[in-house]
C-alpha cells in the first residue's frame, strides 16, 4: 500500500495522431501526455508545442479596458500625479515595477506604494492610504491599485471623496457588497464567461500596457523585454498556466534566459541557476525569495530589486531577500513544529474534515507557507492563524481540488471579522474567542459539500514506463510540454518493480539520494523530503518526475521520487 497517496493511472483517451511530421518527431509517450491535456490535431498541437506571442487575444475584450486606458492617456495628457498601490507578493510587486516602467515611458509622473503586512494588511486600508498619500507629498490625482481593491467599496468611496479617481487592475473575487465605484475595474472575474480569468495581477497589467501601446506606439518600448515579470508572477502566484498564461510564461521564460530584468538576474545568481531558467525554479528559487521581504515585513526589499537597473545594487538586494529567506524558514519551521504538536494532541484525521489553527506566538507572515505543508500532508482545507496581543488573528488558509475556500468563508461570515481570496488560497481576519466556532462551521461546510472520498489524497499518475525510455532524447521533446504548474501539471510516471543498487544516502534537508535498478538499467533519484519516512523492502514501484539536470557540464535525467510503495 502507498505510504502517502492512491494512485490512480490516466487513461488515455483519444487518438495520438498528429499528423505523419509530428509523429515522427514526438515519441509516443510525449504525444500520450498531449492527448491528456486535451490537446487533438496537428494545429493544435503545433499551437500548444510552440505558442507565439502574435497569438495574443484583442487586450480590449478585458471588461473596462477601454475605459482604464483612456483614464491613464487623460492622465499623461494633464500631467497628472499618478499613484500605483499594489500588493506585497510577488504578483503584487511584478505587476507594480511593470506598471510603472510603463507609465513612466508614457511621460507620466509616477510614484508607488506597497503596504506593509503587518502596520496595513492586505489590499485598500485607512492607514494604507494615509501612508501612500504622505509617501506621494500630496494627494495624486488617481490611483492604480495592482493585485487588490475588488472588494474594497468603502475605501474607493472614501477616495472618491478626496477627490482621487482610481483604477483596478486585479484578479481576487468580487466582493458581496459590489462594484467599487472606481473609473474602471479591470478584473474579468466580474465579467460572465470571460476567457481571461486565469490572469494574475501582472497578467492584467500586461494586457493593459498591450492596450496602450495599441492606441499611443512607443517607438522605443518594446514590452516583450518585461514578460521575465510576467512569467515570475504567473508561476508564483499558482494561476492556472493555460491559454495566455502559459504563452506568456513560456516566453518570459526565454527573456529570462537571455538576461532580462536585472533583479532577477542577481537572484539567479545567488541561488547559483546552473540550468535554463524554468516555472520549477520561479516557484522554489526567485518566488520564496521575492515573497520573503513581503512575509518578514520589508517589501520594499523586492520591489527595489525588481526596478533597480544597477548590477550592483542588485546583488546587495539579492543577498539581502537571501538573509530574508532564511528568517522565513526559521520562523516556518517553529511554526510547523508547534503546529504538529497541537494536531497530535486535538486532531484525528479520520473525523475531522478541517485544519484549523491559531497562536499569538505565530508571525503573520508565514502562515500561509505552513498552512500549504499541512494541507499537503493531510489533504484537507487548512487555516493557519496568527493572533496579535488584542487577540484578533489572521489567518492563511490553502484547500484541496473540490472545496472553495471563498464559498467556505461566506457561509462563515458571521465567525469572522473578514475574508475573502480565491477557491485554493484565501485570507480571513477572525477573533480568537471565535476560532472553535469557525472551525465547527467549517468543518460542517465541507461535511455537506464533498464526500470523505474527496478528502483521500490521490496520486495521478500519467503513464508507466521502464527506465531505458527515460533518455535526453525523451527529454527534448518532453520539455516542449513546459511550464508545467496549475493546470499544467508536470507529468507523474510510475516504474515497475524497481530495486536499490546501494543503501539510501540522507542528505542535508531530511532528503534522501536512492540509487535506482530496474533490470540492467540504472538511474539515481533525489526523494526530498523524504528523509523521515520508513521505506517498504524492495522491490518498489515508484512514483516520479523527470527532470534535465546539468553538473559540471554533464548532462543526465534526474528523477524526482513523489511516492514510493512495495511491488504489485
Amino acid at each position: 500500500m502507498s505510504m502517502k497517496f492512491c494512485w490512480e493511472l490516466r487513461p488515455t483517451e483519444g487518438d495520438e495522431d498528429f499528423g505523419e511530421e509530428l509523429n515522427n518527431q514526438l515519441p509516443r509517450l510525449v504525444r500520450r501526455l498531449l492527448v491528456q491535456r486535451g490537446i487533438s490535431g496537428r494545429d493544435e498541437a503545433l499551437r500548444f508545442l510552440n505558442p507565439r506571442l502574435a497569438d495574443l487575444e484583442d487586450p480590449f475584450l478585458l471588461g473596462e479596458m477601454e475605459a482604464a486606458v483612456n483614464r491613464i492617456f487623460r492622465a499623461a495628457d494633464e500631467g497628472e500625479h499618478v499613484c500605483i498601490y499594489g500588493d506585497y507578493d510577488v504578483d503584487g510587486v511584478s505587476a507594480v515595477t511593470l506598471l510603472h516602467t510603463v507609465l513612466s515611458a508614457y511621460g507620466i509622473r509616477t510614484d508607488y506604494f506597497i503596504p506593509v503586512r503587518t502596520r496595513e494588511g492586505y489590499g485598500l486600508s485607512e492607514e494604507g492610504i494615509a501612508h501612500a498619500v504622505e509617501k506621494c507629498g500630496e494627494v495624486p490625482q488617481l490611483i492604480i491599485t495592482v493585485d487588490c481593491g475588488t472588494s474594497s467599496v468603502e475605501e474607493v468611496e472614501r477616495l472618491n471623496g478626496m477627490g482621487v479617481d482610481v483604477v483596478i487592475l486585479d484578479h481576487h473575487e468580487g466582493s458581496p457588497h459590489g462594484r467599487p465605484p472606481a473609473v474602471a475595474v479591470v478584473n474579468a472575474k466580474l465579467e460572465e464567461d470571460s476567457p481571461f480569468t486565469y490572469l494574475c495581477s501582472a497578467g492584467v497589467v500586461f494586457k493593459l500596457a498591450h492596450a496602450m501601446l495599441k492606441l499611443r506606439r512607443l517607438p522605443d518600448f518594446d514590452l516583450k523585454h518585461y514578460l521575465d515579470l510576467v512569467a515570475t508572477a504567473t508561476v508564483a502566484d499558482i494561476v492556472p498556466l493555460v491559454g495566455e498564461n502559459r504563452l506568456l510564461t513560456r516566453h518570459g521564460l526565454r527573456v529570462m534566459e537571455r538576461g532580462g530584468n536585472v533583479g532577477i538576474q542577481a537572484i539567479n545568481r545567488v541561488t547559483e541557476l546552473n540550468r535554463r531558467p524554468s516555472a520549477s525554479h520561479v516557484s522554489f528559487r526567485i518566488g520564496p525569495r521575492l515573497n520573503a521581504a513581503g512575509r518578514m515585513d520589508s517589501p520594499m526589499d523586492a520591489l527595489h530589486l525588481l526596478m533597480t537597473p544597477d548590477p550592483a545594487k542588485a546583488m546587495q538586494l539579492a543577498h539581502r531577500l537571501e538573509e530574508h529567506n532564511r528568517a522565513r524558514q526559521q520562523e516556518e519551521e517553529k511554526i510547523r513544529r508547534e503546529a504538529m504538536e497541537m494536531l497530535e494532541r486535538d486532531f484525528n484525521p479520520e473525523k475531522d474534515r478541517v485544519i484549523v489553527l491559531g497562536s499569538r506566538t505565530w508571525h503573520p507572515g508565514v502562515v500561509g507557507i505552513v498552512a500549504s505543508l499541512l494541507m499537503r500532508r493531510y489533504h484537507k482545507p487548512t487555516f493557519i492563524i496568527s493572533l496579535d496581543e488584542q487577540g484578533v488573528g489572521k489567518g492563511s488558509g490553502r484547500s484541496v481540488p473540490g472545496i472553495s475556500l471563498v464559498q467556505a468563508i461566506h457561509h462563515c461570515a458571521d465567525t469572522l471579522i473578514s475574508g475573502g481570496g480565491h477557491e485554493m488560497a484565501a485570507g480571513l481576519v477572525i477573533r480568537e474567542e471565535m476560532i472553535d466556532a469557525f472551525r465547527r462551521k467549517f468543518d460542517a461546510f465541507v461535511n455537506a459539500t464533498v464526500s470523505a472520498d474527496k478528502l483521500k489524497p490521490v496520486l495521478a499518475v500519467d503513464a508507466e514506463v521502464d527506465f531505458p525510455e527515460l533518455t535526453l532524447e525523451l527529454l527534448d521533446s518532453y520539455e516542449q510540454l513546459e511550464p508545467f504548474g496549475n493546470s499544467n501539471p508536470q507529468p507523474v510516471f510510475m516504474s515497475r518493480n524497481v530495486m536499490l543498487s546501494d543503501a539510501p544516502r540522507h542528505l542535508q534537508g531530511n532528503h534522501l539520494r536512492l540509487a535506482l535498478r530496474q533490470g540492467c538499467c540504472e538511474c539515481d533519484a533525489m526523494y526530498f523530503n523524504g528523509g523521515h519516512l520508513r521505506l517498504p523492502d524492495p522491490p518498489w514501484d515508484i512514483a516520479f518526475t523527470i527532470d534535465r539536470n546539468v553538473w559540471r557540464g554533464r548532462t543526465s535525467v534526474a528523477i524526482s521520487i513523489q511516492d514510493i510503495r512495495p511491488a504489485e
